[in-house]
């Protein structure tokens, strides 16, 4: 099955694991993805990922190990919110300087620069703007 936006769709995935209190999700593999994967896991918003064999021999799959916080009963995701900003039918673009905060810094912003995917703090550092992707808290 062909998706519009896969971006979207690794992030409803995310969403959906999370809500259900499920530890690993997967999905259908692809480069950016892989990169979104790498930052979070990098952020502590995951545990792992890992790249496998699907079901049909070839093609290969994302798994996402989802990260919690607290014992069995209590226990809370580290992954609260996330949000799609840049849509194929409405690309969002920001200037090095225009940049934003995701709760005051609590949260992070993904861009598509010309130098990689990388957060919106690493993008600062590199003093570039791109394409901005979504923002997860």
């Amino acid at each position: 099955m062909s998706v519009s936006d896969p971006i979207a769709d690794m992030l409803t995935r995310i969403r959906n694991a999370v809500l259900s209190g499920q530890n690993m999700t997967a999905m259908p593999l692809s480069k950016i993805k892989a990169e979104i994967a790498k930052i979070l896991k990098e952020e502590g918003y995951l545990e792992s990922f890992e790249i496998a064999e699907g079901e049909v021999p070839g093609q290969k799959v994302l798994r996402l190990r989802i990260k919690y916080i607290g014992e069995r009963r209590q226990r809370q995701p580290v992954i609260t919110g996330m949000e799609r900003i840049s849509r194929p039918g409405r690309r969002v673009y920001t200037k090095k300087q225009d940049i934003p905060w995701v709760l005051s810094g609590m949260g992070v912003a993904i861009l598509s620069t010309p130098k990689g995917i990388m957060t919106g703090q690493r993008a600062r550092q590199l003093g570039v703007g791109g394409e901005l992707l979504c923002k997860i808290w």
